[in-house]
């Protein structure tokens, strides 16, 4: 009998990754999800099962939970994966975007993860993994409004750990450190999008773009997205998983580095990676 997996946003990057590595196993059931099934056709090839699932939609989530439930009777391994990053200053965002990051980011996890806990309890075990970011133990300038909902997840995974661990479930957070996805791209559109032209923070956001950029394409401070997907597998499988698997030796340094240093050696820190160009 096989553990049923769902994973949440593999249409590309790291829920993709993820899909195709724990479909190659033969004790994990796996069901790919994402909002248009056309855009993840070719993960069925790999051995996944599709559904289409919007972590912003409640009937459709309750769906995808329900089939899977009626088939085995509960979720063994739930992947929260989806997710995306609205950049800018705290200032000039749109509130109307940071809300539908917050929705995608922290609800839809927070209201897919309700889904599957009762049964998950009824059967005296599972596994529930969070994919967070190392933007959830340390902050950038331009990324406030994402890192609060990855602090958010952070807060999120703590309790529930506590909280299901007497009923057998076990619950992980994955904090990867820049990875070489789409999300790099789009996250520096969102901070372009954001930004007013000769605004207050144009020089700010000049910075925090070209750093973002470079950093996005180093090899040495970024990862593929299938060292993330190795982590959510070893979370998965672990007999006594780790509460926290940070992702690229850069971001163990970063997380290290925020820790030892504090709030105002970190800033300065900060002020000499993000120097405004004159």
């Amino acid at each position: 009998m096989t553990t049923p997996v769902l994973i949440t946003g593999t249409s590309s990057g790291i829920g993709r990754a993820t899909a195709v590595r724990l479909a190659r196993r033969d004790d994990f059931t796996v069901y790919a999800t994402a909002r248009r099934l056309d855009t993840i056709a070719d993960l069925e090839e790999a051995g996944a099962r599709l559904l289409a699932l919007d972590v912003n939609d409640e009937r459709c989530m309750a769906e995808a939970v329900d089939t899977i439930q009626s088939q085995h009777g509960s979720v063994g391994v739930l992947v929260n994966n989806a997710g995306f990053g609205q950049y800018g200053t705290v200032e000039e965002t749109d509130l109307d975007g940071v809300r539908r990051q917050f929705e995608t980011n922290v609800f839809g996890m927070a209201r897919l993860t309700q889904l599957v806990l009762p049964a998950m309890r009824a059967a005296g075990r599972g596994r529930v993994i969070n994919v967070g970011s190392m933007g959830g133990r340390l902050v950038f300038p331009g990324g406030g409004y994402y890192h609060a909902s990855k602090y958010a997840v952070e807060a999120l995974s703590d309790a529930l750990r506590f909280e299901t661990a007497p009923f057998g479930i076990k619950v992980s957070l994955i904090e990867p450190g820049l990875i070489r996805t789409a999300f790099g791209d789009t996250a520096a559109c969102t901070l372009s999008d954001a930004a007013h032209p000769a605004g207050p923070y144009d020089r700010l956001n000049t910075a925090v773009d070209q750093q973002m950029a470079a950093s996005y394409r180093s090899k040495l401070l970024s990862a593929p997205a299938e060292s993330v997907a190795a982590a959510i597998e070893r979370a998965a499988t672990a007999t006594r998983p780790r509460t926290r698997y940070v992702v690229t030796p850069a971001a163990k340094t970063l997380v290290h580095t925020r820790r030892l240093l504090g709030a105002k050696l970190f800033d300065a820190y900060l002020r000499m990676q993000f120097r405004a160009p004159r």
